[in-house]
């Protein structure tokens, strides 16, 4: 029987610096004003010391080749006690996929959400009886619009991850786009450019030793904005990252080479082999999109319990 409140906790020790004063800290904060509000029990935790409870929230994930930092240690420990308690729920806040549409305003900053994993295929991400209206909702505050899809273009953009990080599974960034760039050049002789992701601090290494070797003579971007360079782009290219959902969101045909695409977001609308670069499939997005923003809460909507009146239906 499911109990007449749910006891969350939220641990602001999952984050690198408890004591900061950030937009991370802040929905950590935020978000038990909301379970509150909604009538259950929340609590704030300071300290890195686990207690039992229905639902624990942490900002960020951890994967197997995460660093032992202590930070990071505390996430998996969260995990684990969670997973071990047999009904128990870890809530992750991770980045959100309209980050290229947001810029710099917490007021309006969205993050997304999910039970006990950051994979489509590991996590719930609370999309069952999705309501077309949230789309509406999102849309308006954005000012984002389901573009149809690009027929014309000139250059295929291909967008890089963090090296090292979860989503890429192990694999090293380098070795990915070199096999990338090369599987493009066996089907399509249009102009290449390079996206690195702009928080991995270690790209410039690898830009460097990519153009030593660089047959094809791709262009890397120095575009402040991802919009700049989907902009007249044919094509996207990515292993499975959030470009891949901006991409299909403005109308440019989107491929994974994830060898399990379907821990993409974007699996969905996106092609998953790359041989049908010239021509690629073009799926109907209306359902994708509306689910997608099920899970997508902004600060106002954590505070006033509207993300945890959703979000709690699936425990």
């Amino acid at each position: 029987m499911k109990p007449l409140r749910y006891k969350v906790i939220s641990y602001l020790g999952c984050a690198p610096n408890p004591l900061a004063s950030n937009h991370k800290i802040d929905l950590l904060r935020k978000f038990i004003f909301g379970v509150i509000k909604v009538g259950d029990l929340g609590q704030v935790k300071l300290q890195r010391k686990i207690e039992n409870c229905d639902v624990a929230l942490i900002q960020g994930f951890i994967h197997e080749n995460s660093a032992r930092v202590p930070h990071l240690n505390f996430r998996k420990d969260i995990l684990d006690h969670q997973t071990l308690n047999k009904g128990k729920h870890t809530l992750i806040a991770d980045s959100n996929l309209f980050n290229y549409k947001v810029g710099t305003s917490h007021q309006l900053y969205y993050h997304r959400y999910s039970f006990d994993g950051v994979f489509p295929t590991t996590g719930n991400y609370f999309t069952d009886n999705h309501d077309p209206s949230r789309w509406k909702s999102i849309q308006k505050t954005l000012g984002v619009e389901l573009k149809d899809w690009r027929k014309n273009g000139t250059h295929i953009l291909i967008c890089t991850q963090r090296n090292g990080g979860w989503s890429m599974k192990g694999l090293d960034v380098y070795d990915w786009l070199i096999e990338v760039t090369n599987n493009i050049r066996h089907y399509s002789n249009r102009p290449i450019i390079i996206r690195t992701h702009p928080g991995d601090k270690k790209s410039i290494e690898y830009i460097k030793k990519f153009a030593k070797q660089d047959k094809w003579k791709c262009k890397f971007s120095r575009a402040k904005h991802l919009e700049e360079d989907l902009k007249n782009a044919w094509a996207t290219v990515t292993y499975n990252s959030s470009p891949s959902v901006a991409s299909a969101i403005e109308g440019i045909p989107t491929f994974i080479t994830d060898p399990t695409p379907q821990t993409s977001q974007a699996f969905d609308v996106a092609n998953i082999t790359i041989d049908n670069l010239e021509n690629p499939t073009l799926t109907d997005r209306q359902e994708w999109i509306e689910k997608l923003c099920m899970c997508h809460w902004n600060i106002n909507e954590i505070e006033d319990g509207s993300a945890w009146r959703h979000i709690r239906q699936f425990i």
